[in-house]
């Protein structure tokens, strides 16, 4: 549950980033958009896991021992993962982003009309030359 909380924080970091630089922003600013975004739904579902463990890691009784140190490990696991997703994975984007981009090209937006009820809307459509 740990593994998959912070890969769809990564993700969803990743995404919005992704979307931010396919709108034609500069792309450092596109990371820094992206993970400033989902900051505070990262720690809101980062918190609430946490203290949701609290229990489990102040266990007394039988077994405790074990309730204790698997507590404490998600816990550590969850701050020292949330905090790398917050600051490493958009300099990672960045990072493979610009590798991307060199062996590909970078984007071109192209925008395209279409209609939607009635409406005239434009689409930023990105394409490789």
């Amino acid at each position: 549950m740990l593994i998959g909380l912070l890969a769809k924080n990564a993700i969803l970091i990743v995404e919005f980033a992704l979307m931010h630089r396919r709108s034609g922003e500069d792309m450092v600013r596109a990371a820094i958009t992206g993970a400033s975004a989902r900051l505070r739904p990262i720690l809101m579902t980062s918190f609430a896991f946490i203290f949701g463990l609290v229990p489990l890691m102040l266990a007394s009784g039988a077994g405790a021992a074990s309730n204790k140190s698997i507590g404490t490990a998600a816990i550590g696991g969850m701050l020292v993962g949330t905090l790398f997703g917050v600051f490493v994975i958009p300099v990672l984007f960045i990072l493979f982003q610009l590798l991307h981009e060199r062996i590909s090209g970078a984007p071109k937006p192209h925008g395209r009309q279409h209609t939607t009820k009635g409406h005239e809307t434009a689409d930023l459509i990105l394409t490789h030359e």
